[in-house]
């Protein structure tokens, strides 16, 4: 009795610390965040891109998806915890690596986004705070994210970033370079499953932190939430009657 209470302590020690650690990551990237949209600099965009501006708005995307998306897959990474556990492996280490290959599926989406934010606004598409020039991209990004919310695509991605204990138990790596694949793995589900919402911030400001903050809200509700996937479906249906509205405007 004695030995299965202490197991437990330790292991509730191990779940907060993980906890504390996911939580020190997000605070970083919220705080560098924050800081980077309080930034002149950054946030007023140039006549022609640069190689040096790319390079800025790439990291700003990525410090965004990091801030945004490790809070929701607080749960994988647990069971990840877990996982590791139970085969005796080094947890904290490879814990450690699991979350940098989540984060590099977020960051090679990044690149894909700051590539996208180029030829908009080489495109004369995005105005001078980064957001839609006009309700006609707007109307089409908002709708797009609707009707991918409905899809079969959305259906499946969603489902395996709800409950992942099939993929990490099924598909499990051992060693360090093992976990990143892992995180790689399972970050693409959450690009699949989310990229469209990310999408938005062309429509409403790239940098536009009300925003960016309302999104990892949505993200985190339909992810998280009992009846997430029904959260999702009806979303769907009134992100596209706003993007037809914009449409229409």
């Amino acid at each position: 009795m004695a030995a299965t209470a202490a197991t437990a302590t330790h292991f509730d020690r191990r779940t907060v610390a993980v906890l504390a650690a996911i939580a020190a990551l997000t605070a970083i990237a919220w705080a560098d965040l924050a800081w980077m949209a309080a930034d002149p600099a950054m946030m007023a965009a140039p006549a022609a891109w640069t190689p040096g501006y790319a390079a800025a708005m790439f990291a700003m995307w990525a410090v965004m998806m990091a801030a945004m998306m490790v809070p929701s897959a607080a749960p994988a990474i647990l069971l990840f915890v877990a996982v590791r556990r139970h085969a005796g492996g080094p947890a904290a280490r490879d814990t450690a690596f699991f979350v940098a290959g989540y984060v590099l599926a977020w960051s090679a989406f990044s690149a894909v986004a700051t590539a996208a934010q180029w030829a908009l606004a080489e495109s004369s598409l995005l105005d001078a705070a980064m957001a839609a020039d006009g309700p006609q991209l707007a109307g089409a990004l908002v709708l797009a994210a609707g009707l991918y919310q409905v899809s079969a695509l959305k259906e499946a991605c969603l489902a395996h970033c709800r409950g992942p204990a099939h993929f990490l138990v099924e598909h499990r790596r051992g060693g360090a370079w093992g976990a990143v694949a892992m995180g790689i793995h399972h970050g693409a589900y959450c690009v699949g499953c989310c990229a469209p919402l990310m999408a938005l911030l062309f429509a409403f400001g790239v940098m536009n932190l009300l925003w960016v903050v309302a999104l990892s809200a949505f993200v985190m509700a339909e992810k998280l939430l009992p009846r997430g996937r029904a959260f999702s479906r009806i979303s769907g249906g009134a992100l596209a009657g706003a993007g037809i509205a914009f449409l229409l405007l």
